[in-house]
């Protein structure tokens, strides 16, 4: 028993010390010398570590279950329980069970909410390539109404009984379950394959992706779907019905957890809903098709999503065919930058300073005089990041427009902010992600500064761009900043900035291709000389 006490002393410890995350397979060997008085319980051993997948008893002298040691090896690997089934529990692990929602919806066809015995059979066929007999499906509604009856009813077997007959089907170290996953698309992570998803997008750094019409009208069907009080928001449990299907909310966390606004009851509205799926598209596309597939969009994966034209051609063109526009806000500690994002979607004014430390994001639909709805990411910058954000290339690619706001009453405000301007600027001049820019006096409803004030309006007119926006969020006057800023992001050509340093770069620029100008009409000229001197004194010869 020395070596069989190793096991729960030293290695199987020892492997959870080395962060070996498999699954382990314990062997009792020379089985054919064991003295059955001294028989060891190997129950507090696997209740102790999970990661066990099994026990067997081998002999190698007397040719005992050998092969079998292998073959549960090799199951092991190739068709892992710990990922599908909580052996503490005795349930099978939630995010199996999502996934198997997700392949029983897609199997009832006619989304009764069960399956009936054409749907199962047609489950059989599409799984194992071979039908049911109709008296294999009597047996396995007797199976099920024997352990669960609810998980039967009229119409056929329930998702409840299906769930059961997967736990049955692992408890008794069956393959099912994992044959059935894989058939649907799904790896070891229970996630969806690669091979299932959106393939790569080739784009350039100024490109950016959104939504086609086709999956917004996808997203809009289901938030009606799964607002079954029809007040027009989806609450906590009816949001969370619509992600049941995929492995986990894709806005648990920032920046999605707090992006978007919600009524009073905490209820996401339909435009809050189509906001969060924007900005996690702009951020991150191929997590949101996957998600899109999850809550069951049967399109093509590449026919949800559209890659925006590059900004230096809408700069060009002088207009921007984007829907969904991302703007910096960049400002010294304490300007409102903060203010400016939560009031964006709603929330109320708080005199209470919070320093943000980390960036954050905010979203929301901004509808236009003319009646177009754009949608508008906010994206707080804090002071002490924009150094680091500045010091990568294509810092600037992904920004439509950026937003400088200082505190109208604190000269040293805008000072810090003038700063950041001309930082932004230089940085777009020196690497052609030049982007319109906006100047935001916030705290409005305070005394001002005179010298800010001044100030401020004659940099905005020495750098081209538009005067200073007076807001305050604390008296709840906008001024239709955000109306503003999505009608500089529109016309990409117009409100960028003009540094010394980039006048002077132009000015030299143009002098350059005047001088090559003269040059080459000097050059021309010469040559048309040369040529004419040649025909003359051609002609001359001829006539002597």
């Amino acid at each position: 028993t020395s070596t069989f006490d190793r096991l729960s002393t030293f290695w199987l410890p020892e492997l959870r010390r080395l962060g070996v995350k498999v699954p382990v397979i314990v062997a009792g060997c020379k089985v054919d010398l064991r003295d059955e008085q001294q028989a060891v319980s190997l129950k507090p051993v696997m209740q102790q570590f999970r990661e066990i997948e099994t026990c067997i008893e081998c002999s190698a002298y007397r040719h005992i279950q050998i092969a079998e040691v292998f073959y549960d090896a090799q199951k092991a690997v190739l068709y892992p329980t710990a990922p599908l089934f909580d052996q503490e529990a005795q349930t099978l692990k939630l995010r199996c069970v999502r996934a198997l929602k997700r392949i029983f919806i897609l199997c009832d066809h006619d989304r009764d909410g069960a399956l009936s015995d054409a749907e199962l059979n047609d489950f059989q066929i599409k799984c194992f390539n071979a039908s049911l007999q109709p008296s294999e499906i009597v047996g396995i509604k007797s199976i099920v109404h024997e352990i669960y009856p609810k998980g039967l009813n009229e119409n056929g077997l329930t998702l409840t009984g299906f769930l059961i007959l997967h736990e049955i089907s692992i408890e008794k170290g069956r393959l099912e379950t994992w044959t059935v996953l894989r058939k649907f698309g799904y790896n070891n992570d229970i996630r969806l394959r690669d091979d299932q998803l959106l393939p790569p997008i080739k784009r350039t750094a100024d490109q950016s992706v959104e939504l086609t019409s086709e999956a917004v009208e996808f997203l809009r069907k289901v938030f009606t779907l799964f607002d079954c009080d029809g007040d027009g928001a989806l609450n906590a449990l009816e949001l969370n019905g619509l992600f049941s299907t995929a492995p986990e909310s894709p806005w648990s966390e920032a920046p999605y957890a707090n992006a978007v606004e919600k009524n009073a009851l905490g209820g996401l509205s339909l435009n809050g809903f189509l906001s969060e799926w924007a900005l996690m598209s702009v951020l991150d596309p191929v997590i949101t098709v996957e998600n899109l597939i999850y809550i069951g969009y049967a399109g093509d994966p590449s026919s949800a999503v559209r890659v925006t034209r590059k900004r230096r051609v809408d700069r060009k063109k002088q207009n921007s065919d984007r829907n969904v526009f991302q703007g910096f806000v960049f400002g010294p500690k304490e300007a409102g930058k903060s203010s400016i994002l939560h009031s964006f979607v709603g929330r109320s004014f708080s005199e209470v300073y919070m320093p943000t430390n980390e960036e954050q994001y905010t979203v929301n639909i901004v509808s236009q005089p003319d009646g177009t709805e754009k949608t508008l990411i906010l994206r707080e910058i804090p002071e002490d990041s924009v150094e680091k954000l500045l010091s990568h290339q294509d810092a600037l690619a992904a920004c439509d427009v950026a937003v400088f706001v200082h505190d109208s009453s604190n000269e040293s405000s805008w000072i810090r902010a003038t700063e950041l301007l001309v930082q932004v600027a230089s940085h777009g001049e020196s690497t052609g992600y030049e982007v319109p820019c906006i100047i935001v006096a916030a705290k409005d409803d305070l005394e001002p500064n005179p010298k800010a004030i001044q100030d401020s309006t004659r940099v905005s007119q020495d750098m081209g761009i538009e005067a200073p926006i007076p807001i305050s969020a604390k008296l709840g006057d906008f001024n239709n900043v955000f109306r503003r800023i999505v009608r500089a992001a529109e016309h990409p050509h117009l409100s960028i900035p003009e540094t010394v340093a980039g006048k002077s770069r132009k000015q030299h620029c143009k002098l350059l291709n005047r001088s090559l100008m003269v040059a080459s009409v000097g050059a021309a000229v010469a040559v048309f000389g040369l040529a004419a001197y040649r025909v003359y004194a051609a002609r001359k010869n001829a006539s002597s």
